[in-house]
């Protein structure tokens, strides 16, 4: 399919039709469905964000606000938080992440074209935790970013999501660059639904049964207790070729070898448990407690790099190639220089005896995730609102590694590891104030409070134990990634204050304007000030403009600052060691290192809102210049050099690391960007509604350091992701029990670097469409079932041209897939 570049002359037609850019409804944009229903009353949905007055209506917000109603989004044959957004928000993106170390367990998505800690989430209003998952591998966008784990969310817990598509760190605090995401909770105190849920891939692989239950009960006779929960489990895909290596060792005669010797496709998830519950009570006519929270644990396990039993450095071979042959002596007189003395004498050691065939590790990491929020919000007799709160939330990676040595314990090695453990733990406390309707004025202001705690937990002995045969060139630690030693474990904390004010004001009965300011003060690197003005004019009873400006930053993360982790990644010379360090670790200085400081950003947003009778339109176009961007450098190679200083500094470990990596501020970029929606609900043709979401998203390095960022990083950064993406969706009510969907999902072409090859291996993949279909029947007013198929075409990107270096038969960047058509049943009770 060709390329359709979106020219000059098209994009400023795209601007002048209307501008704004929000999917008003309650059923706008459902997850699978994308049911966007825009009648009068549904323009009129409220949402929280976006403003700290009372909730607007989307078609009233000064910025653009989606709306997508939570009942849709169990309509819809994907079960993963992240999969339902992608279908749901043009802009947002996200991959299958099959050999990314512990991106396979926290898939980082991207929204807007900016990383996954740009765009702040919140969950009934509160910020939510970050995961302890550092994105390591992230295709050039998302590389050492560090954001929420939205996968832990059952899409039957949700009343409705909204996204808002502006900066509002001014309002919000760190991370809102890119906008932010609000999900509400459902708040029923009756009633509920069970819904059971199977499907798999044409391939017929990857099948994936799940469950989820609500239920809503009350709580006395003034409040509520809401229980939500969801279970599934999914097997792996597999979409791989046999790699050229391990074709020719099998030619020679190698028997051993596995066909294919390694695997790229979709993650097994062993178990996902998610549970959330959300209660509330009027202990009076002016105050109301709440409490929410949720604990999930995911079990997570995916594939590694194939080590070749000939070349494979520190565990077959020496730096040089020669075979690597273990002396099992005490004093070196085994003589032990071929793989034949290997072979038949006691005192010598190959990994040949343990792998002939070489070996693939497995890697994976069981996920638990827990959080807790509880307050009390009311109205004192003066008119003046207050909410005071109380959060605290965790997330636990404890990682393991299958099916893989430390090649330094020789013979004496296990072949299973446990290597270690993230944690990051966040508790806050905020009291806001609001005061409406002044004569017009609207005004609210508060302070919050956040302490911010990251940990690294050593691994088991075998892990980074140095064994016996280490000072012989055989590799330290387990093979793939090593175990966190004792020295790496620690805990590191941060603690940061903000106060903000905001106020709006009605300047006449058609046009709003609104401002903010923001100032937070970290322990480690200081105060910053933000702030933002908006506003929206009713032109005329159908047509608003609407537009934005507004200062952001995004602090760098605790674990950004402090994490330790080594990992096995494509280099210029084949697989290599990459020890991604600290900024300040003596390493990393060596290279450049200095400590991080805050990305700073400014956002400039015009858009206006259409709506006709039947038929409502929003355009935005949106610019964002962020300086001092956060990101892991390229990898730097350390000479030989390097390793003796370092190990002379007594960093005994430094003489088995290839190259290094550390968190920089080395570049900054230009996104700019257009999101149109339009929604049609015709009475001509009678249960029919049609809806276009579209999305231009360009991204421009405006500058970097040459000594840290490579060009290959600079290109990820820029084409990565999609230019272009966009659905077009017919929905149709057939009968009273009969419904049924049709839509077009359109992405544009992209660049990818293969393996991470530093350019060595680029591919231009083209732009592709695909095809979503759903089948529903009501059976009766509890009973509904529904078939369904996404990409029913079983489109699949462009063959891999070099399928042959990793196995790889699809790029593994696609935005929407390399596993092909997937089809679905479901059947929901609601009582």
């Amino acid at each position: 399919m060709s390329n359709n570049k979106f020219g000059i002359s098209s994009l400023s037609l795209a601007i002048s039709i209307a501008l704004a850019g929000s999917f008003a409804s309650t059923q706008a944009l459902a997850a699978e469905d994308q049911d966007i229903l825009v009648k009068v009353e549904n323009v009129e949905r409220m949402a929280v964000v976006g403003s700290r007055a009372a909730p607007r209506s989307v078609g009233e917000s000064p910025v653009p606000i989606d709306i997508i109603d939570g009942d849709e989004l169990t309509k819809n044959g994907a079960t993963d938080m992240n999969d339902l957004l992608s279908k749901v928000v043009p802009s947002y993106n996200v991959g299958v992440q099959p050999i990314s170390d512990a991106s396979t367990l926290v898939r980082p998505a991207n929204m807007r074209g900016l990383a996954p800690d740009h765009t702040l989430v919140l969950v009934n209003g509160k910020r939510r935790h970050r995961a302890s998952v550092i994105a390591f591998q992230g295709a050039g966008i998302s590389d050492g970013a560090q954001g929420p784990d939205i996968s832990v969310i059952p899409a039957i817990a949700l009343k409705q999501i909204e996204v808002l598509r502006d900066g509002a760190a001014a309002q919000y605090g760190s991370d809102a660059i890119a906008g932010v995401i609000n999900f509400q909770l459902k708040d029923a105190s009756e009633g509920g639904s069970i819904e059971a849920r199977y499907g798999q891939y044409y391939e017929g692989d990857g099948s994936t049964p799940m469950i989820a239950g609500n239920i809503g009960l009350p709580l006395t006779d003034d409040g509520f207790v809401n229980l939500s929960f969801e279970y599934k489990e999914a097997d792996a895909t597999s979409r791989s070729v046999q790699r050229d290596d391990a074709a020719a060792l099998i030619a020679a005669g190698n028997t051993a070898v596995a066909n294919p010797a390694q695997i790229w496709g979709a993650p097994e998830t062993k178990e996902d448990f998610k549970f959330f519950f959300n209660m509330g009570l009027e202990l009076n006519d002016d105050q109301h407690a709440y409490m929410f929270g949720n604990w999930a644990r995911r079990d997570v396990e995916g594939g590694f790099y194939f080590r070749n039993p000939e070349t494979r450095e520190g565990v077959y071979a020496d730096g040089d190639g020669n075979p690597l042959i273990g002396d099992l002596t005490d004093d070196m007189s085994g003589n032990c220089t071929t793989h034949e003395a290997a072979m038949t004498q006691d005192q010598c050691w190959s990994f040949q005896e343990m792998f002939p065939g070489g070996f693939t590790p497995n890697f994976g990491g069981v996920v638990e995730d827990s959080s807790l929020v509880a307050g009390l919000r009311g109205e004192l007799k003066n008119g003046i609102g207050y909410d005071g709160t109380f959060s605290y939330g965790e997330n636990t990676a404890d990682f393991y590694i299958k099916n893989t040595v430390n090649a330094s314990l020789g013979p004496d090695t296990p072949t299973s590891f446990s290597p270690g453990k993230y944690v990051q733990q966040e508790t806050g406390a905020s009291l806001d104030f609001t005061y409406f309707e002044v004569d017009t004025w609207s005004f609210a202001w508060g302070a919050e409070y956040r302490r911010e705690t990251f940990e690294i937990y050593n691994g088991d002995v075998p892990s980074f134990e140095i064994g016996p045969l280490a000072a012989q060139g055989f590799g330290i630690g387990s093979n793939g990634f090593p175990g966190f030693k004792p020295e790496d474990a620690g805990s590191w904390t941060r603690s940061n204050i903000g106060i903000y004010a905001d106020v709006e004001k009605e300047l006449t009965d058609d046009f709003l304007m609104t401002a903010a300011i923001r100032y937070e003060n970290y322990d480690d690197f200081g105060g910053t000030t933000n702030g933002k003005l908006s506003a929206i004019w009713n032109a005329t009873e159908y047509f608003s403009l609407r537009g934005a400006a507004s200062t952001g930053f995004r602090a760098p993360t605790v674990g950004q600052n402090n994490v330790r982790n080594v990992t096995t990644a494509f280099g210029p010379n084949g697989l290599q060691d990459q020890a991604t360090l600290p900024p300040t670790n003596p390493i990393s200085v060596q290279k450049g290192g200095k400590p991080l400081e805050p990305e700073t950003s400014v956002n400039l947003s015009v858009g206006g809102v259409l709506t006709a009778g039947d038929f409502f339109l929003t355009v935005d176009y949106y610019h964002i210049t962020l300086e001092d961007r956060i990101s892991q450098t390229s990898p730097i190679e350390l000479t030989d050099q390097d390793k003796q200083d370092l190990v002379e500094q007594g960093i005994l470990d430094a003489g088995s690391f290839s190259a290094v990596r550390y968190f920089t501020n080395d570049f900054d970029t230009t996104t700019q960007g257009v999101d149109l929606v339009a929604n049609y609900t015709p009475e001509w043709f009678e249960g029919s509604s049609f809806s276009l979401a579209y999305n231009w998203t360009e991204t421009k390095v405006d500058s970097y350091n040459p000594e840290n960022i490579g060009e290959s990083k600079v290109k990820s950064l820029e084409e990565a992701l999609p230019h272009h993406k966009g659905t077009l969706t017919w929905n149709q009510d057939l009968t009273d029990e009969f419904r049924s969907l049709v839509r077009m999902n359109y992405y544009g072409a992209y660049w990818e670097d293969h393996l991470d090859s530093n350019g060595d291996l680029p591919i231009d993949v083209s732009s592709a469409v695909t095809f979503d279909v759903e089948l529903g029947y009501d059976v009766n007013e509890n009973w509904s079932l529904a078939l369904g198929a996404q990409n029913i075409l079983d489109t699949y990107p462009d063959d891999n041209p070099w399928a042959g270096e990793a196995g790889a038969a699809y790029p593994v960047t696609s935005p929407y897939g390399f596993n092909g058509g997937f089809y679905y049943g479901r059947v929901n009770y609601t009582f």
